[in-house]
């Protein structure tokens, strides 16, 4: 989720660019910090007390950090929408900076001894929400959204090799990634569907007939909703409405592939409604209309 505030705590929030910026040449915004040796220089044009609070707060969160020897963490970059990790890089004190300031991941380079971006050639930035420190602060997480694929192969993700297939030495193809069950429903619905032009063998798929009768699929929709509804109106115990639930959500997420759309834009547009009331979504809804 995005955020407009900065925590002290496990979750490092990133201000909006024009709030803070650390840059080593030039200003951005209303702040600018120049590096002078191992220090932040402040240097700003109005606003100078509370940007100067804020130095303070991500220098505290930077000296936190349990650095090693070399003054490095690991990076893990993950999808804010789908839970994908995206790859994992290091990160040292002014990475992490660059990266609260900029909103674009930032590693640091130990081949070229330098500061590197995500996407500062292929244009496939990962723009940052958050950022998470684990439990014994010598980690991180930069939690965000992609503008492409993140691995230099072309690849959604830097991981897509099973240690499993090795073992059984199966071939490992470059598409097989470390699915979250509602992702990995997705790509079976989706293979259902790139298969429908292909006479169907061995058991009949249930996907399959709903992907070929909007009609059936359209009326499954609306049983299945009507029963999630009954599992409040009659009292029903938890289980049960779980599981209609997952009737609702498989049925919907078969349109959803029908329509060629993907559950990460789904997920994307819940997110965004976050810090939006639900009434004031429903009204800008009628506006637009």
């Amino acid at each position: 989720m995005a955020s407009s505030q900065f925590h002290c705590l496990q979750s490092v929030r990133v201000s909006s660019p024009s709030r803070l910026s650390i840059s080593t040449s030039s200003y951005h915004g209303r702040v600018n910090f120049k590096r002078k040796g191992n220090f932040l220089v402040y240097a700003s044009t109005n606003n100078f007390n509370s940007d100067l609070h804020l130095q303070s707060k991500v220098e505290t969160v930077l000296d936190s950090v349990k650095w090693d020897d070399k003054g490095l963490a690991v990076a893990i970059a993950q999808n804010v929408d789908t839970g994908a990790i995206l790859m994992q890089g290091f990160a040292n004190r002014e990475a992490v900076a660059t990266t609260i300031s900029s909103r674009r991941a930032t590693f640091y380079s130990r081949s070229r001894s330098t500061l590197w971006t995500k996407g500062e050639t292929s244009n496939n930035f990962i723009n940052v929400h958050d950022i998470f420190l684990d439990c014994d602060r010598d980690s991180i997480i930069y939690l965000g959204k992609p503008d492409g694929p993140t691995c230099h192969t072309g690849a959604e993700t830097c991981y897509y090799t099973s240690v499993i297939d090795l073992l059984e030495e199966q071939q490992s193809g470059g598409d097989k990634f470390p699915l979250t069950t509602l992702n990995s429903l997705e790509s079976t619905i989706a293979k259902r569907k790139g298969e429908l032009e292909v006479p169907q063998s061995g058991k009949p798929s249930w996907t399959r007939r709903l992907l070929l009768d909007e009609k059936l699929l359209c009326s499954k929709i609306r049983e299945e909703a009507d029963e999630l509804c009954r599992t409040l109106e009659e009292n029903e115990d938890k289980s049960r409405t779980a599981s209609e639930m997952g009737d609702v959500l498989y049925h919907s997420m078969v349109l959803l592939a029908l329509k060629d759309g993907k559950m990460e834009d789904v997920l994307e547009i819940l997110r965004r409604r976050f810090s939006q009331s639900g009434i004031e979504e429903k009204r800008s809804r009628k506006t637009q209309g």
